[in-house]
């Protein structure tokens, strides 16, 4: 094993909590095996790479010009901190735009002398590529692009080392990689982890299997493999958009309302009577929320933003498949760090209570300190949650006074008043 310092490692600015760690043994078991390898790391690839782990620890090797994905706009400024902490300048000179926290900002296919540049899943991540390494993801679709985008863009005699703990591992994460490689092996597990390793990819089709693209009664939504829910509408955002008299057989009805009261230069009132001209849907997903609200509020500016670039590039096709591009922005950020304080008089969350694959209230947490920090006095937080969760508490507590407004028997919507 690497005498890497994974314990120095952090999650920052991602949740810390003394039962959540920046790494586990499937990257210390990743990195093993790469190492053996003894594959250069202008050919190596790392995919789900969550603080930087596996990436960091090869770079502490001695291996230069790794290229790297990583879904979570919190996992790359994680990775672009702990490299500042744990790695000598001379090893990260070059390596490109870490920080960044935006899906188009790709950096430059690496260089011999750098330590590793961050890139999008495609062809500037993967062509050239030998070896593989890949924190498996929840999702089975999201792995799916993925898979699908290593037979497509890598070396034909690419290898790929897939790993993850092991009781998070599924048989169909194996016929999802079987689909796409001739060889699908897996390993003995060690230390509650396992590795799988694929190789030889099979033909893949012309056209890649994602994005994907579903229409709602009159919603379109587009979705990217990682996009959570796919392009289905959630139960969540559907209760979300009842609350807020935007289900569809209302949305365009109250569109031709709000088009005329803009053409009459008024500014309409949402369903709280706020006349609002900046809303903005926090953890915006596929954009549903977003797209809805813009549809039915012409006169309004929305800004949708995500932590998952996977999320955003599809919040961004959802954005161009309903027309509402002059209207509505997509952005790839953390818990709206890039949003001014007090600038928005609506926010719109579905927040998720998972962490990766831990159940953590902390990411909820997150979003409602964002939202207080960005609304105006007076503006309003819109929140659905699992009703079991009980955030009524901590919503009074962080932003204003708190209002049911909609209970179903698994959900309930609550509306956030901030206080002056």
């Amino acid at each position: 094993m690497s005498d890497f310092p994974y314990s120095r490692l952090r999650r920052f600015p991602d949740v810390e909590a003394e039962n959540l760690q920046a790494w586990d043994a499937t990257d210390e078991l990743l990195v093993a095996e790469a190492l053996r390898t003894d594959a250069p790391g202008a050919t190596i690839a790392v995919i789900g790479d969550e603080y930087g782990a596996i990436t960091l620890a090869l770079a502490a090797a001695g291996l230069r010009g790794i290229r790297v994905h990583q879904d979570l706009a919190t996992g790359r400024r994680a990775l672009a901190n702990n490299t500042r902490a744990l790695l000598s300048a001379d090893a990260v000179s070059g390596t490109g735009r870490v920080e960044g926290g935006h899906a188009d900002g790709v950096a430059d296919l690496p260089r011999e002398d750098t330590a590793f540049t961050s890139h999008e899943l495609g062809p500037e991540l993967l062509s050239g590529v030998r070896l593989v390494l890949l924190q498996l993801p929840k999702a089975l679709a999201e792995l799916e692009e993925i898979a699908d985008a290593i037979a497509r863009w890598a070396a034909p005699d690419v290898v790929v080392i897939a790993g993850g703990r092991v009781k998070h591992m599924t048989l169909g994460q194996n016929e999802v990689l079987g689909r796409f490689f001739e060889n699908v092996q897996a390993q003995r597990a060690q230390r509650k982890s396992r590795l799988v390793i694929a190789a030889g990819p099979r033909p893949v089709a012309g056209t890649p299997p994602f994005p994907v693209v579903e229409t709602h009664e009159g919603l379109t939504l587009v979705a990217h493999g990682g996009a959570f829910a796919g392009a289905r509408l959630d139960i969540g955002t559907r209760v979300l958009l009842d609350a807020l008299a935007l289900g569809r057989s209302q949305l365009l009805q109250n569109g031709v309302e709000k088009a005329e009261t803009a053409r009459n230069g008024g500014f309409a009132e949402d369903s709280g009577g706020v006349s609002a001209r900046t809303v903005v849907d926090l953890g915006c997903g596929t954009g549903a929320l977003a797209v809805s609200y813009a549809l039915a509020h012409p006169e309004v500016q929305v800004l949708a933003t995500d932590r998952s670039a996977a999320a955003v590039a599809s919040a961004r096709e959802t954005v161009r498949a309903n027309g509402v591009e002059d209207r509505v922005t997509v952005t790839h950020d953390d818990a709206g760090s890039e949003i001014a304080a007090a600038s928005v008089d609506i926010v719109l969350l579905n927040p998720p209570f998972h962490l990766g694959a831990s159940v953590h209230t902390g990411a909820a947490t997150r979003l409602f300190e964002a939202s207080a920090r960005i609304l105006r006095p007076c503006g309003e937080l819109w929140t659905v949650f699992n009703s079991s969760l009980a955030y009524r508490g901590e919503l009074t507590r962080l932003i204003g006074e708190t209002e049911q407004i909609l209970r179903t028997p698994k959900f309930t919507v609550t509306r956030s008043i901030r206080r002056s």
